[in-house]
């Protein structure tokens, strides 16, 4: 009975959380490695929706969109049987877009699952 008493009182093993590894998705990306750091930026927001300007976009790529990012609606979507090398970053991070040209933003939304 006493040996029972006395596993009762002893203090609950401290848990290292270290241990248990990052809690993001570790998932390959596979796509063009100059939009990982878009595709990782996208990944680990919390929101459902992430509002980026152009420029804050290039910012993150570390170099500028091309020309039809900013005039053709086509570069920011596909037809979802040949995605486009740009599209497969924010759809690996489970996001749709849209791009608005007037306010040079576009709007990334967490894909239904």
């Amino acid at each position: 009975m006493m040996a029972w008493f006395r596993k009762l009182r002893r203090p609950p093993k401290q848990r290292d959380w270290r241990v248990l590894g990052p809690l993001v998705d570790a998932r390959p990306f596979f796509g063009p490695a100059e939009y990982l750091p878009l595709h990782k930026y996208l990944r680990d927001r919390y929101a459902d929706t992430v509002v980026l300007t152009f420029s804050e976009i290039e910012a993150l790529l570390g170099f500028s969109l091309p020309a039809l990012a900013r005039l053709q609606p086509e570069w920011w979507t596909d037809d979802g049987v040949a995605p486009t090398a740009p599209s497969r970053c924010w759809r690996q991070a489970s996001r749709t877009v849209k791009a608005n040209f007037a306010s040079q933003t576009a709007v990334f939304e967490r894909a239904p699952a």
